[in-house]
């Protein structure tokens, strides 16, 4: 299951990375690809380690492939999907319909992608630098993409659940 989403995960680098920054040179649609595929990830396996993998595995593969972003920007992105791992931990990386399992998943996708967007400024992969940049401008816009993937993917995710997709998946509790 992990390498579906690594794939998918590629995929959102091999095309919205490059669409959002020639279209907007923003972050958001990058932003908003990756933490999209995490917060599946998560929910698909609510397993420690999968959004991890998703996430390291597929920069590096982005990378093998020619992504056209600097590689060192992917990798930003996957210390983010680290981050966002851990702290899926707080609720044993169960996104359920319960108000506290989707908060918990909310604030670790706005935390590791405003973590994102700090990262690739501190490491000179966006168009200025500067901490300060980072910690106003870029962080903030990537954060918007975090945002954005949270707007689209737990509406879909509670209505599978409401659906009850997870006996379909094999999730029993």
């Amino acid at each position: 299951m992990t390498g579906i989403f690594c794939a998918l995960w590629i995929v959102m680098n091999l095309t919205l990375g490059p669409l959002s920054f020639s279209l907007t040179g923003l972050p958001v649609l990058h932003a908003f690809g990756i933490f999209i595929t995490l917060l599946l990830v998560a929910w698909v396996t609510g397993r420690f380690g999968t959004s991890l993998m998703a996430g390291v595995i597929g920069s590096i593969l982005s990378i093998l492939l020619g992504a056209p972003e600097p590689p060192g920007l992917l990798l930003c992105f996957s210390a983010a999907a680290i981050v966002f791992d851990v702290l899926m931990l707080s609720n044993q990386h169960k996104i359920r319909i319960k108000r506290h399992n989707l908060a918990t998943t909310a604030i670790a996708t706005m935390v590791s992608s405003y973590f994102a967007g700090v990262l690739i400024v501190l490491f000179g992969f966006a168009p200025e630098g500067g901490l300060w940049f980072g910690l106003t401008f870029w962080g903030v816009w990537t954060l918007a993409g975090g945002i954005l993937a949270i707007a689209i993917a737990l509406p879909v995710i509670t209505a599978l659940e409401k659906a009850n997709v997870r006996k379909i998946k094999g999730d029993r509790d």
